[in-house]
């Protein structure tokens, strides 16, 4: 593969990009459903790419698009490669740039922020893995880490699910990188969807505390633009030009996560072929992202004690997660396998639905006896990213709590520190293909079953029964 090709690969993701972005501005339905401009621009790819645009052109007698659709072979070669790549950008940000905040600072919003969210992610490894027991394994002859595509593709993402195809190749899960890619496209357009039906229901009915159920959206929110007087910052520069150009500094940072997580990663696997790699095997098939994540959280700890100028910001951090997980998703969502999804669509189905079912009792009937103030503003936070990701949760927040009155956004900050090493894409994620394969599905069924106990019970008979924070005026905005 040359230079060139992955050059031009990546330029024509861009521009694939550009013209979602267009699309999303010019289209009111893609507006009424906030969809996100990579979304649109991955199923775009993916029409004219050789998975439709292709087999309509077979059937019509002509080959010419059978390969590579209207991109070229090459082309999706170098973009099938480019998730597992930059998931692990993505994940390394994620804490980059904003002070990790002492566990006194966090405590009194993380309790049942937290509970909330363990039960909406194990509670989809129950539900997941149950279904697969009794129901879809018997009745269509699927195996048990089935189950688990509701967590990777729902809690866990498009960047996830593009993280861990790989993995599940290698253990002979056969397309269930594709399934989980798709799940994750069922999980953020289900969840932008019924979101907004939750956030208005929740407005007209006063079970929202910050929501006029009379207020519009802002049209220029709805076209995803900014207009020249309301502009956000994007980003400080901390270094002098003269000297190096700030985003060249933080793209070493991010390396110098990436880094860390694989030295990581290495020690893990050497360690397990030392003591009980005859026995089984973890680390092995263990993916590179979330150690990455571990390498962002050890390189921030080391900022926060001595960097004393403020070296790295956290808007230039975004930037960079953002356009790693644009690319991300439009590049996978291009190389999906739809003849994947249909040899498995009732099962499949029958798994989203009862995984947006899961998530919508979560919400509506457990959170307002998790939170004693502001429980859906804090919930919906929790729906969208058990739906999508952490993006699809702040854009419901946004929307149930538009001027920032409640501590909504500090407490699902403070969650995601807690939450994010271990669910929708941490440790737990990356290791349940490789557990259920080994061990079969009752281990990890067993385990996340006393998990969403545990979270239950301390949701309704602990935090639940207790006085919580209310706003204050030393809110901060989360990042996350």
């Amino acid at each position: 593969m040359s230079a060139s090709t992955i050059g031009l690969a990546i330029l024509l993701l861009a521009m694939v990009a550009l013209i979602g972005a267009w699309i999303r501005a010019s289209s009111t339905i893609t507006q009424r459903l906030f969809l996100p401009v990579s979304l649109i621009s991955g199923v775009l790819a993916l029409l004219v790419g050789p998975e439709v645009l292709g087999r309509i052109a077979s059937a019509m007698g002509t080959d010419a698009f059978a390969a590579g659709g209207l991109f070229g072979e090459q082309v999706l070669e170098v973009w099938s490669s480019l998730p597992g790549l930059l998931i692990s950008v993505v994940f390394a940000t994620l804490f980059l740039g904003s002070r990790i905040p002492s566990p006194k600072s966090a405590v009194r919003l993380l309790g049942p922020q937290l509970s909330l969210g363990v039960t909406f992610a194990s509670g989809q490894y129950v539900v997941g893995l149950l279904l697969a027991v009794l129901l879809l394994g018997p009745l269509f002859g699927v195996g048990p880490e089935f189950g688990a595509l509701l967590e990777i593709g729902f809690e866990g993402g498009h960047g996830t699910a593009a993280g861990m195809a790989p993995v599940m190749d290698e253990l002979g899960f056969e397309h269930g990188g594709d399934l989980a890619l798709t799940m994750a496209t069922v999980g953020m357009v289900s969840g932008v969807v019924i979101g907004v039906i939750l956030v208005n229901w929740a407005a007209r009915t006063k079970r929202s505390a910050t929501l006029d159920a009379t207020a519009q959206i802002d049209r220029w929110e709805a076209r995803g633009l900014h207009t020249r007087q309301d502009r956000p910052h994007a980003g400080h520069q901390t270094t002098r030009e003269a000297s190096v150009e700030s985003l060249t500094v933080h793209v070493g940072v991010v390396g110098l996560a990436v880094v860390l997580g694989q030295l990581m990663l290495s020690a893990l696997k050497w360690i397990e072929q030392q003591l009980w790699a005859d026995t089984v095997e973890i680390f092995a098939f263990l993916p590179l992202f979330p150690l990455a994540m571990l390498g962002g959280v050890l390189v921030q700890r080391l900022l926060d004690r001595y960097d004393r100028i403020g070296l790295v910001d956290r808007g230039i951090m975004e930037r960079i997660q953002g356009l790693s997980l644009d690319l991300l998703i439009i590049s996978a969502l291009a190389t999906l396998s739809l003849a994947a999804v249909a040899e498995n669509l009732a099962p499949f189905a029958i798994l989203a639905l009862a995984g947006i079912v899961w998530n919508i009792v979560v919400l509506v009937v457990l959170a307002p006896r998790f939170m004693r103030s502001y429980w859906f503003e804090r919930g919906i936070a929790d729906f969208g990213q058990a739906m999508g990701v952490t993006a699809t949760g702040l854009l419901l927040l946004r929307m149930a709590d538009p001027k920032g009155q409640s501590p909504a956004y500090e407490s699902f900050g403070y969650k995601q520190l807690v939450f994010e090493p271990f669910f929708g894409g941490g440790l737990i994620t990356a290791a349940s293909i490789p557990l259920i394969v080994q061990f079969g599905p009752y281990p990890m069924l067993g385990v996340m079953a006393l998990l969403l106990v545990a979270a239950v019970l301390a949701g309704f008979f602990y935090f639940g029964r207790r006085p919580q924070y209310d706003v204050g005026a030393d809110r901060t905005t989360a990042d996350r």
